[in-house]
């Protein structure tokens, strides 16, 4: 097997035949798992990063306020009065405050001539 790897080597027909191999890997890496590796970072940085008062969704879909921050888990309100104890990757993503219709687009008056 290494002596023919070797001949082909020599004519030219293993260079040409190792390509395409390393060329997938560096193609899968790229678009695959690079990727991948910094969502999870990401991920991770946002749940370090929990703080009280945000709005956040879970995994499971519940909307909620994080009334509580523990080393290993958060708790969320979300209900008045009603609270659950969640584990930190449990928490998907931060909900980005509302605002309301009129006060985000005013109306300007007309400039009279």
């Amino acid at each position: 097997m290494l002596t023919t790897l070797l001949l082909q080597a020599q004519t030219g027909e293993g260079i040409t035949s190792l390509i395409f191999p390393v060329l997938i890997a560096v193609v899968v890496y790229f678009f695959m798992i690079r990727p991948q590796q910094r969502r999870a970072s990401e991920a991770k940085k946002f749940r370090e990063s929990l703080v009280k008062g945000a709005t956040v969704v879970t995994i499971g879909g519940l909307h909620g306020k994080v009334l509580e921050v523990h080393e290993e888990s958060v708790i969320i309100e979300v209900d008045k009065g009603v609270r659950l104890k969640f584990d930190r990757t449990a928490i998907s993503r931060e909900v980005a405050a509302k605002t309301t219709p009129a006060a985000a687009v005013a109306p300007t008056p007309p400039a009279n001539s």
